[in-house]
């Protein structure tokens, strides 16, 4: 032995083995002295919550959808993969062996994603035949936080959209993304934070009549898009909110741009006529006419500027001698032209931004929300003509909301309301944690100016070019207008586009309700009086019946006030599951508010049928599947 190791290796191998040893045990006592790293815990899961309308109509509900992932270079046989999955997934075979083969040839062949967001009916047919076929070792399935839209495209931009990531992209879902997703977080009582409800202030039963009108309106007119804002005028609550045309927000990633854009908020314009009012209102308010006082129309208003340059506006027709009230019954340009005239520049222009043009709105929840365009006089673009040009609502760009806005001043005895898209904010067990209040800002103009504009546009419904939105059984009133479009390839004004719009109060009086519509690039006739003023009545006569507002001829009758209704008794959840056949998503709220149950929703319209079956009890964490037609 001692021939085979020496007494030299021997030496040198036990004083290795005693230094690695040495080494080993100090390492061990270094790390046994460091406090060690506590293992993080898993984020707390957060269930998006649901946007509802102002009556708790769901607008957005929170579900989950199923990625199916694919390892193409472990098929064996692709063909009858895709024999077999094709049917369920809704894809041809085609389809899938090309997608196969695209993968195999990519830079990354070992995976990709064969079909993205699968409701859960589809990934459970699919996953069966996938389980049945043994497809196991090269089909993977990503279950991934998703949302229903249960309306599809009512009220899609104001609702916006929620991406694959859980973050909304657009709309409500983008701006209220802190409520309704709140990071994650551990309250006192040991719970996770979860996201909150959002209730808008939009109704969407009335929001669905006008979207019916607004359609077959712009259909008759063939024109390329329509904005529709109803609110309440005494608080400021936006009750319809309509930008046609408009996308499913189940199929977002199809939609067409056209059908995404948040017209109402975004698109500024020349609004033609109808900025007549806040321009009488303006002059009216200094003092500058009496009611009495008679202008002259003699088709076209000239003046020559000290600096020698000319002015020249045409009106549409000789008018003879009006006064301001008959001007805006007839929308005269050259009277509103020759009032505005009189009016100090910078005065007007600091009147008009107190009504709130030429700035953002002060609704705060809306992505993107266009300042328009109110030129300074300081400005390169400002002429002599400019400051009469903008009292008829041409070189002034304004959005519809910002329309509203001023809008309320009038209806508010000279007082602007902060437009408001939020009812309310609930948490997950209904507590109330913000609640919409009416914001009156100071005067613009005096409560004798705005009664005295209500009262020249309820004359322009009831005999001026506004008749056609009469509503003979209550009082309304209306300006509408009309605007050459600009011509963005050749300059200037185009010949063909024009732009139609219309701005309603009713009762005329004491307004409840405002109403404004607009129509771009219809076809055919072009004035805002023949095409959308009966749309303002079609409108109107859909709200009031709605909302149940008294008519002139509207029979009455003694009651006692106490009234009986028989309806669907609120769903109740105790220890077992209920039967859910029959139930709308509305009625199915209380299970969606339940943060200890995961829902899922496949499908529209009503419960047909439900995993598990009535009689479950209730288990913290249990998975309940409902399918709707």
């Amino acid at each position: 032995m001692n021939d085979f190791f020496p007494k030299s290796r021997i030496i040198v191998f036990s004083v290795f083995s005693i230094l690695l040893v040495g080494a080993l045990i100090f390492r061990f006592g270094k790390l046994s002295a460091v406090e060690q790293e506590r293992i993080k815990p898993t984020a707390p899961s957060v269930e998006r919550g649901s946007i509802v309308d102002r009556n708790g109509k769901p607008l957005a509900v929170e579900t989950h959808f199923f990625h199916m992932g694919i390892s193409p270079n472990k098929i064996k046989n692709p063909e009858q993969f895709a024999r077999d999955v094709a049917p369920s997934i809704e894809m041809s075979e085609e389809e899938i062996l090309e997608m196969i083969d695209d993968a195999r040839k990519s830079r990354n062949p070992r995976f990709f994603y064969l079909k993205k967001k699968m409701p859960l009916a589809t990934y459970e047919e699919v996953k069966k035949i996938t389980d049945e076929k043994k497809y196991h070792t090269f089909v993977s399935y990503d279950r991934i936080p998703g949302r229903i839209y249960p309306e599809n495209t009512l009220a899609s931009q104001l609702i916006g959209y929620m991406g694959d990531d859980g973050r909304g992209l657009a709309g409500i879902e983008y701006s209220m993304q802190q409520y309704l997703s709140p990071e994650p977080k551990i309250l006192q009582n040991g719970k996770p934070e979860q996201g909150k409800n959002v209730y808008l202030t939009i109704d969407a039963n009335l929001q669905y009549k006008l979207e019916l009108i607004a359609r077959e309106a712009l259909e008759e007119t063939q024109g390329t898009n329509l904005m529709l804002l109803a609110a309440y005028a005494k608080t400021g609550e936006i009750l319809a909110y309509l930008s046609l045309p408009e996308a499913n927000l189940n199929e977002y990633t199809k939609a067409e741009i056209e059908e995404t854009i948040d017209r109402p908020a975004i698109t500024f314009y020349e609004p033609g006529s109808v900025f007549k009012v806040f321009s009488i209102a303006a002059a009216y308010d200094a003092g500058l006419f009496r009611q009495d006082e008679l202008f002259l129309c003699d088709g076209v208003f000239e003046k020559v500027m000290s600096s020698g340059e000319r002015v020249r506006l045409n009106c549409l027709s000789h008018h003879g001698y009006l006064t301001a009230r008959g001007g805006l019954e007839q929308s005269c340009n050259d009277i509103t032209a020759q009032i505005t005239d009189r009016m100090d520049t910078s005065a007007f222009l600091a009147k008009l931004k107190a009504f709130g043009f030429g700035q953002r709105t002060d609704t705060k929840m809306l992505p993107s929300e266009s300042p328009g365009l109110l030129k300074e006089q300081s400005s390169s673009q400002w002429s002599a003509r400019s400051k009469m040009t903008i009292s008829i609502g041409q070189e002034v760009g304004v959005t519809a909301l910002q329309i509203m806005k001023a809008a309320t001043v009038l209806a508010n005895g000279g007082h602007p309301l902060r437009l408001s898209l939020i009812s309310k904010i609930t948490d997950n067990e209904g507590n109330i944690v913000f609640q919409n209040e009416v914001e009156k800002g100071p005067a613009v103009i005096s409560a004798q100016t705005a009664q005295y504009i209500l009262s020249c546009m309820q004359t322009g419904a009831e005999k001026g070019i506004g008749w056609r939105a009469n509503l003979g059984d209550m009082t309304i009133g209306v300006k509408t207008g009309t605007a050459q479009m600009a011509d963005t390839e050749n300059g200037g004004y185009s010949e063909t586009d024009f732009l139609s719009d219309a701005l309603a109060f009713f009762p005329a009086e004491d307004p409840e309700i405002i109403l404004y519509i607009v129509i771009q690039k219809s076809k055919g006739i072009n004035f805002a009086s023949r095409i959308v003023a009966p749309v303002i009545k079609d409108s109107a006569d859909a709200i009031i019946d709605h909302l149940g507002m008294s008519r002139g001829d509207a029979a009455s009758l003694a009651h006692s006030g106490r009234f009986s209704i028989q309806g669907k008794t609120p769903l109740k959840l105790e220890s077992t599951l209920p039967n859910l056949t029959g139930l709308s998503k509305r009625e199915l709220l209380p299970l969606l508010n339940r943060k200890d149950l995961n829902v899922n929703i496949s499908g529209s319209g009503w419960v047909t049928r439900q995993s598990p079956p009535a009689g479950t009890p209730i288990t913290e964490g249990m998975q309940i599947d409902l399918y709707l037609e």
